[in-house]
Order: structure tokens, then C-alpha cells, then sequence
């Protein structure tokens, strides 16, 4: 596993740490993805979050764990968080620290049960969030049948915000539903001091992306601790 900072820019402090998969050689997130399929796709989607605990563990991380899911792995809520909760358990990880992620980039299969995946995780203390929002499948229309505890700003949105008038537009909407909402933003993708300037000032709280730190091999980065 690598992790990268999502941090709380007004108080300068890590508010999570997202856990990406790697392989064994240090193969990216996609590579490693392009060998899951139909056999083993519930064993691997297990093993991310039972690893994924257990290193954040091993490691002291006193945040947040961000844990991106496949939703396509899960056939009933309850039988595939066993094994998440009974880890959690064993090393006294708490519930309410772990955020479990589902990406838009993945075509849902079975809508109903990802909105009944995330009401059974909310029941047990963790927090929701739709990760690449405005990218891919789920959208709108997963939004407004549940409403996750956060979302996660796709990087194109993100991509030289600072000088894409329609982007600006299309962020200041996404903010004022948000607020309504009570759901909380995570900028990612962030890249630029300029990028990062712009969504400062648009009260975005919450960023990830290279700006900050790049995701490190079993390594909790803090990009203020020399700061």
C-alpha cells in the first residue's frame, strides 16, 4: 500500500491518508487493476482493506484511512464488512476514523445495493464518499438517492481551475449543493500553487494531490511537519 495526505489546508494539518494499491514491485494502482477479474475480484477487494488496515495501523497513522472499494465485489453489505470490522476490531482501529471511497470510474452493475453498501457502513460509525465526482457513472443520480458524508472533486474539474471560467462555474454549484446537504468537499488532483490559491479562497478545506505530497510505499507523509 501507498499513502497520500488529504490534508485540512486553514489548519495545516494531514486530515487523512488515502491507501492506493501497489504491487509487489511498486506496479501503479492501473497495472495491478488490469489483473482483477470476475475470480478473484472479491478476494482482491478484501485483501485491499484488510491491508490496507493493517499497514496504516503498523505505521502509527493517528488520522483518517481513506479505503477505496469495488463496488462490484460486494454480493451482500453486511457479509463483506465482517472481515473489515473484525480487523478494525483486533487492532483497536476505530470505526469512525475509516472512510470507505467508491470510485466513479467503475459502471455499478447493481445501484440498489451500493446505496445499501453505504447505508450499512454508515450504520457502523464509518464515513461515505464518492470519490472522481463528476467524471463517470454515478453522479447526480447516486447523490440524490444517498447523500455520502464527503465528496471527492474529480481532477479534470480540478485542472487549471484557475483560469476555466466554465470549471469555476460548474464548482461554485457543486459547493452551494454540498452545503445544503452537509456533505463535505475533498479538492484532489491538486497540483499548482495556482490551482491551490483559487480553491483556498473558494473555501475548499480539504485537498489532496501532488501540491501537497505524492502517494509514498508504506509512508505517512505530512507535508507541514517541517513547517
Amino acid at each position: 500500500m501507498a499513502f497520500q495526505p488529504i490534508v485540512q489546508v486553514q489548519t495545516r494539518e494531514v486530515y487523512a491518508y488515502e491507501a492506493l494499491v501497489r504491487g509487489s514491485a511498486g506496479e501503479g494502482a492501473g497495472e495491478v487493476l488490469a489483473r482483477v477479474n470476475s475470480d478473484n475480484i472479491y478476494s482482491f477487494d478484501q485483501t485491499c482493506r484488510v491491508t490496507a488496515i493493517e499497514t496504516a495501523n503498523r505505521l502509527g497513522l493517528q488520522e483518517k484511512l481513506s479505503i477505496n472499494f469495488l463496488p462490484n465485489a460486494i454480493y451482500e453489505p453486511e457479509t463483506c464488512l465482517e472481515r473489515t470490522l473484525r480487523t478494525a476490531k483486533k487492532l483497536n482501529f476505530a470505526h469512525k476514523n475509516i472512510i470507505f471511497e467508491v470510485t466513479e470510474h467503475e459502471k455499478i452493475e447493481n445501484y440498489a445495493l451500493l446505496v445499501e453498501v453505504f447505508d450499512t457502513y454508515k450504520r457502523h460509525g464509518m464515513l461515505t464518499a464518492i470519490d472522481d465526482f463528476g467524471e463517470g457513472y454515478a453522479g447526480l443520480n447516486l447523490l440524490a438517492d444517498f447523500q455520502p458524508d464527503i465528496i471527492k472533486l474529480d481532477m479534470a474539474l480540478i485542472r487549471n481551475i484557475h483560469e476555466r471560467r466554465v470549471s469555476q462555474i460548474i464548482l461554485k454549484g457543486i459547493l452551494a449543493v454540498a452545503c445544503e446537504l452537509e456533505i463535505s468537499i475533498i479538492a484532489e488532483g491538486v497540483e499548482t500553487q495556482d490551482e491551490y490559491s483559487y480553491l483556498f479562497d473558494q473555501g475548499i478545506e480539504l485537498m489532496q494531490g501532488y501540491h501537497f505530497a505524492k502517494p509514498a510505499i508504506e509512508h505517512l507523509i505530512n507535508p507541514y511537519a517541517d513547517q
